[in-house]
């Protein structure tokens, strides 16, 4: 995936392309919460964490483009919103199990500590020590 192909996929996983149609938007990480189907597709979460991985080198600049910084901090603060909040409107209507909450708030915690310890100059096996890759043969990240 290219610099240019992660930051698209992120505007998408996040509501904040241009186009608001398709699959993507539909069906990743935010359009799975609203309109909320029952269930969480993971291969979001792992498509995220790759996302991050590419943009790795931007976090460390002094200045992180707008777009990317938007995009993130709309994809965490929508899906604790929306999801993890006792009043947000999933669990709010009884639309999210306790199971579902504990997975979503560990793929919002991850994603936002890797941001974090990424900004902060740290590399990425640190960054990346909690998350499980979809395929345990690829191991962690690769810098």
């Amino acid at each position: 995936m290219t610099k240019d192909e992660a930051i698209n996929l992120l505007k998408h996983h996040s509501f904040q392309h241009r186009e608001y149609v398709g699959e993507k938007v539909e069906r990743g990480f935010l359009g799975m919460l609203r309109p909320f189907r029952g269930e969480l597709i993971e291969e979001n979460y792992h498509e995220v964490m790759e996302i991050i991985q590419v943009l790795q080198s931007d976090f460390k600049e002094e200045e992180i483009h707008k777009e990317i910084v938007s995009a993130l901090w709309a994809l965490c603060y929508l899906s604790r919103l929306w999801g993890l909040e006792e009043r947000g409107m999933l669990r709010r209507n009884h639309l999210i199990s306790e199971s579902q909450i504990e997975k979503l708030s560990e793929w919002v915690n991850n994603i936002s500590y890797a941001v974090m310890m990424l900004m902060d100059g740290a590399g990425i096996d640190e960054a990346f020590h909690s998350y499980e890759p979809r395929n345990t043969e690829q191991g962690k990240p690769k810098s």
